[in-house]
């Protein structure tokens, strides 16, 4: 076997016999997918050898050949990159594969460093702006990027390809010969299985690219037909499925996602922007922040979401009766601008509770029984007393959440966090593996009871009687159970000491 996936990713196996047909099959049917913008990002660094490169070069003639190209069909833009990034084309620069073809059969290895940190950075910020060709956003026409390379890179790539794939980009990375995995996986979007990609060699990258041309053929379904799925259509070869935000599950429609309907809370999200988080990180948890406003049901009825930002100082991005939908929260988030400096949590939470929280701020009254939920979320210790304002937003009824990051002090943690402590705290080693810490969040923020609007019943009917008995007998059935078991244990250990 020669074209291997690393387990358990996608399986692109190809035996000796299967090599050969590809090498000698005439080319497939053009690939008549719906419009894509899609760029390729190709290593040309020093350890990609001359014969190496040619066969990548084959390899995006091959691709391009095959892909019904055109200003209102797909266009396609190339950039090379080393330890510098050099655009060969753009989306807008041509509309005809011959005219691709000649350009990349000109492409000059630019053979330094690696920096595919740097390339990702300018796809993102260059390669697919309208300016260069790229459709607007609001046209919905896929934004695909394709990263090709043969090593590990010399600078980051987690942070900027979290801030590409957040602004809408798919990324496929595929490594050849020394790549190196974890890299890939770091850069790929999900669901990794199928962004993924390990070829053995370059002697066989072309045969992978018919494979890889299968892969983006089947985006044909969901862009010709009305698919009706909530968040995202993903295509399958003959076929689609819907998909849902990290933190949903699909509903048994197979369409819709479960968003926090069972639950309308106000909710203030109070964010570490000190010096400690980094630029890079800071953009992480922007992406955190906007995968909670993914599973929220945010209407002026339902859930309103309000952000504070804080580090020597604290301030309100946008209260919660600013925005309306979660659309709108979610490109004010990705506006925020990181503070930097100290870590004055103390502050924060007094700002929160006297200023976030109250009515002129959107706050609903008390009268109503809307839920009202504090985040706070850090990365180091306070430099200010927490203890005085984290027990008044507990004690005037905000049930308070605390996620910490990296350096950030379990004992603090806990002392922010309502009771019981063990779900309203959470932890992750650093920004990168974070996003796990979503769905225990969901759990706790969307209970299964309560709107916000109660029924009152009179306490005398026998329906409410009935069930006001079985509730109470419910709650105690656990605990008793729990008793009875401590007793026997108890009993065992004596009776074996005697």
């Amino acid at each position: 076997m020669k074209l291997l996936l690393a387990v358990p990713l996608l399986s692109l196996i190809l035996t000796g016999d299967s090599t050969s047909s590809l090498l000698s099959s005439p080319p497939a049917v053009k690939c008549k997918t719906g419009p894509l913008d899609i760029v390729f990002v190709i290593d040309s660094s020093r350890s990609v050898r001359p014969f190496e490169f040619e066969t990548m070069r084959r390899f995006l003639i091959d691709i391009i050949q095959n892909l019904e190209v055109g200003p209102n069909a797909t266009r396609v833009g190339v950039i090379q990159y080393s330890s510098q990034v050099q655009n060969i084309f753009s989306l807008k620069t041509f509309f005809k594969q011959a005219d691709m073809e000649k350009a990349i059969n000109s492409i000059v290895p630019l053979a330094q460093g690696t920096m595919t940190g740097l390339a990702i950075h300018y796809a993102m910020n260059l390669a697919f702006t309208v300016q260069e060709g790229a459709r607007p956003l609001h046209k919905k026409i896929p934004r695909v990027a394709v990263i090709v390379t043969d090593g590990r890179p010399q600078d980051r790539v987690t942070e900027v390809a979290a801030q590409a794939r957040s602004a809408g980009i798919e990324i496929y990375a595929v490594g050849v010969q020394r790549a190196d995995m974890n890299s890939l996986r770091a850069m790929a979007s999900h669901p990794l299985e199928e962004h993924v990609f390990l070829v053995e060699s370059f002697d066989l990258i072309q045969q992978f690219g018919k494979q890889f041309q299968d892969k983006l053929c089947a985006s044909d379904i969901c862009n010709g037909i009305d698919h009706g799925c909530e968040f995202k259509c993903v295509s399958t070869p003959g076929s689609y499925h819907c998909v849902c935000p990290e933190g949903q599950q699909l509903h048994a429609d197979g369409k819709t996602c479960n968003k926090c309907k069972s639950s309308h809370v106000d909710l203030v999200l109070v964010i570490d922007g000190s010096k400690s988080v980094r630029p890079q990180n800071f953009e992480l948890v922007k992406q955190f922040v906007n995968q909670i406003v993914d599973f929220l049901d945010v209407s002026p009825h339902g859930t309103r979401v309000g952000l504070v930002q804080y580090s020597s100082r604290v301030r309100t991005e946008f209260p919660l009766n600013q925005y309306k939908t979660a659309e709108d929260i979610k490109k004010a988030v990705l506006k925020v601008e990181y503070m930097e400096k100290g870590t004055m949590t103390g502050l924060a939470l007094k700002h929160m509770l006297e200023h976030s929280f109250s009515e002129a701020e959107g706050a609903r009254p008390f009268s109503q029984n809307i839920p009202r939920i504090g985040l706070v979320f850090t990365d180091g210790r306070s430099q200010d007393d927490i203890s005085e304002w984290a027990r008044k937003a507990k004690e005037s009824g905000i049930t308070m959440f605390a996620v910490g990051v990296g350096k950030a002090v379990e004992e603090e943690l806990r002392e922010i966090a309502s009771e019981p402590v063990e779900q309203h705290f959470s932890y992750s080693a650093d920004f990168s593996t974070m996003t796990h810490i979503v769905d225990n969040l969901k759990v706790n923020i969307c209970p299964e009871e309560g709107k916000g609007e109660i029924e009152i019943r009179s306490p005398c009917e026998c329906e409410a009687l009935v069930q006001f008995q079985s509730n109470t007998v419910a709650s105690l059935t656990r605990p008793l159970a729990q008793m009875t078991a401590r007793i026997e244990d108890l009993e065992n250990q004596i009776a074996n000491k005697k």
